[in-house]
């Protein structure tokens, strides 16, 4: 099986997209199949690395600009796949090149775009429902991160389910575990709350991810607190200009830290140092982050939105995605102790079957159905 993987898609910063495409190659790499993958020229290094089995095909630097990165999957994609002569084009983004005889897989990976668009920019939720709609035509085979994905894009593009693949991620288990209580010290050094307990959060502060109804529900969990913990809010800026209004009206004697990105490396000792991870998105395709502080051991509070449950399962608390919910089910796992780590247990033993050896297994499926499918 010869798969030629569009890589061009992955920004430079690795979130989203890029965690997945970087977790997925090397178990590619390893399953046995032959990769090309065509990669911006700064990522060519990288991939040759961890695809050492593989060909890496590096794009012009000029294709880092969106509309001319769109324009070559449309030309250059296909013309590529004319000269190395892949069984399956593999385009782990939503969108697809249409000119190729070759077929193509399509990777899903959210549908929120037609469930809140509310949520996002408005100009990329009309894009991604348009590139939804056309791969839900146009793809040989589809993979979406979890069953509620998969059963949204059915429900609401009305594509036929036998194209779908569920491919759960998986967890870089070497990275992401329970860490020495030097690490989850040494980070909380870094956060700027001095010796306090803290609730985290970690992801892209935007809509979805329902910061400010976490602001204030934190802020009820804490109102009669003697100690309470402060709130650490880490992540990309994002887009959601109602945090700033939510983060001034905490009391003056509650601690709020936005520390932004976090290193790579620290992101284990944040996790596990808190005494809840929350996480009340309104809704995710996945859900990485819960997963990650999972695999930690933190305590993680989360909603039962789309895909959510699936990566959660029992081995987290749910709350609902209104602060009078969020700051309820806070405040019983900040007065438990005992529950805390009960959940922090289940949710490490959890974590561990989801490995990207297991994501890899699910795509080269895909790839074979779709090989022995007509474009």
């Amino acid at each position: 099986m010869h798969v030629l993987l569009d890589a061009t898609a992955v920004p430079a910063d690795r979130g989203g997209v890029g965690r997945y495409v970087d977790e997925l190659v090397p178990e590619l790499d390893r399953s046995g199949i032959r990769l090309t993958i065509a990669a911006q020229a700064r990522d060519a290094e990288l991939f040759g690395r961890i695809a050492p089995r593989g060909d890496v095909v590096a794009v012009p630097a000029t294709l880092e600009s969106r509309a001319r990165r769109m324009l070559w999957e449309q030309t250059g994609l296909p013309a590529l796949a004319r000269r190395v002569r892949p069984d399956v084009v593999h385009s782990p983004h939503y969108t697809m090149p249409l000119a190729t005889r070759v077929p193509v897989v399509v990777t899903l990976h959210d549908a929120t775009f037609f469930t809140t668009p509310e949520l996002h920019l408005r100009s990329k939720a009309v894009f991604f429902r348009n590139a939804i709609r056309v791969a839900a035509r146009r793809a040989a085979a589809l993979v979406t991160p979890s069953k509620a994905t998969r059963d949204e894009v059915v429900r609401l593009v009305g594509a036929d389910p036998a194209r779908f693949h569920v491919a759960y991620h998986g967890v870089d288990h070497d990275r992401f575990h329970a860490v020495p209580a030097a690490d989850a010290a040494r980070v909380r050094a870094t956060l700027d709350i001095g010796d306090a307990a803290y609730v985290g959060f970690l992801g892209t502060l935007e809509p979805r991810k329902n910061v400010p109804a976490l602001v204030r529900g934190w802020v009820r969990a804490c109102a009669d607190l003697d100690d309470p913990p402060a709130l650490v809010l880490a992540g990309g800026k994002g887009w959601d200009d109602a945090i700033d209004a939510a983060v001034a009206a905490v009391p003056a004697r509650l601690t709020v830290r936005r520390p932004g990105y976090l290193p790579l490396d620290d992101l284990p000792g944040f996790l596990a140092g808190a005494t809840v991870l929350a996480y009340p998105s309104l809704g995710e395709g996945f859900g990485l982050p819960v997963l990650e502080a999972m695999a930690c051991g933190a305590t993680v509070l989360t909603t039962r939105e789309l895909s959510l449950p699936e990566v959660g399962g029992d081995a987290v608390a749910y709350c609902g995605t209104d602060d009078a919910s969020i700051g309820a089910e806070l405040r019983a796992l900040i007065d438990d102790g005992e529950r805390r780590s009960r959940l922090a247990t289940a949710a490490v033993e959890r974590a561990g079957s989801f490995t990207w050896e297991a994501a890899a297994a699910a795509h080269v499926e895909a790839y074979d159905v779709a090989a022995h499918r007509r474009p």
